[in-house]
């Protein structure tokens, strides 16, 4: 599979910050790359240096085996987390101005029914719930029919139905063999959509591989969970961590740590057993708790 973008050695310096420091990675055709990390690991000025928005300080950004070059934003679509749009323009409207702004374009009826858009054409976009908004802009960094687009927490804000929603037209764009690059705080969105997952913290990747390999490379345990109010004043044979209102035990036998929990006089009605997550992996080597 050939590969869409090729990153050697990026940086990005700044006064009194080093943003990137030293990232290298491809991201493959037809796939999805996950960029995750915590406010300040230099995730968003590395994809602003991908999307051609940032000079980087050194480093190869390569777009098909060529650096970037003056049209390269006619082959590449954006979605922004924010984005500002006209005042008073309805959703064809904007599409209509969008697609005026490059040579080649998709069809429109195609870009609404790939994006759902059908029910809410003449409407103005500032009267758009959150999930509407959305596939309105994945509409917008669609319309050049690009093969590579970045989505920058294209989620973020959404209740759960609107987010599954705009899952599955992320799986339908890649289903056209677009590749894509996406930036989350979400680990189950990440998870799901990724087939790649670079982690970063402070500049650099600490975690490269697919979702499934990541998690056993990290992993061979697993997680029960209870109350925190159900496991105080007890003598339990087993190393506990504190979580506010719950309590974590993690163990490669689940059924020896069921019985000790049994010998120790809990009742397991409100026992929780999980598989490790990606959350789990994020906290592990960041060390920091996922922000918003």
């Amino acid at each position: 599979m050939s590969n869409v973008l090729s990153v050697r050695e990026l940086q990005k310096h700044y006064p009194k910050v080093q943003a990137v420091n030293g990232v290298s990675f491809n991201v493959e055709e037809g796939t999805c790359l996950g960029l995750l990390g915590p406010n300040g690991a230099g995730k968003s000025t590395t994809v602003e240096m991908l999307e051609g928005l940032v000079k980087p300080t050194s480093g190869e950004i390569l777009y098909r085996g060529k650096p970037l070059d003056a049209d390269y934003h006619e082959r590449v679509g954006m979605q922004f987390q924010n984005t500002a749009l006209q005042d008073f323009l309805t959703v064809r409207e904007n599409l209509e101005f969008f697609r005026s702004l490059y040579q080649h374009t998709l069809p429109l009826d195609e870009l609404i029914h790939a994006c759902r858009l059908e029910d809410f054409l003449d409407r103005d976009h500032r009267k758009l719930s959150g999930g509407q908004r959305q596939r309105m802009l994945l509409a917008i960094a669609l319309v050049n029919n690009p093969d590579l687009v970045f989505l920058d927490e294209p989620t973020t804000g959404l209740d759960p139905q609107a987010r599954r929603n705009f899952w599955e037209l992320v799986r339908a764009v890649k289903a056209r063999g677009t590749t894509v690059v996406l930036t989350t705080h979400y680990m189950d969105e990440a998870y799901l959509l990724s087939d790649d997952i670079a982690i970063m913290d402070q500049g650099k990747i600490v975690a490269r591989g697919s979702p499934q390999n990541l998690l056993a490379e990290h992993f061979n345990d697993s997680v029960l969970e209870l109350p925190a109010n159900e496991v105080e004043g007890r003598s339990i044979d087993l190393p506990l961590v504190h979580r506010e209102d719950r309590v974590e035990i993690f163990s490669k036998d689940v059924n020896g740590a069921v019985r000790k929990l049994l010998d120790a006089g809990l009742s397991l009605a409100h026992l929780k057993i999980r598989p490790r997550t990606l959350e789990d992996l994020f906290i592990q080597l960041t060390g920091k708790e996922l922000r918003a």
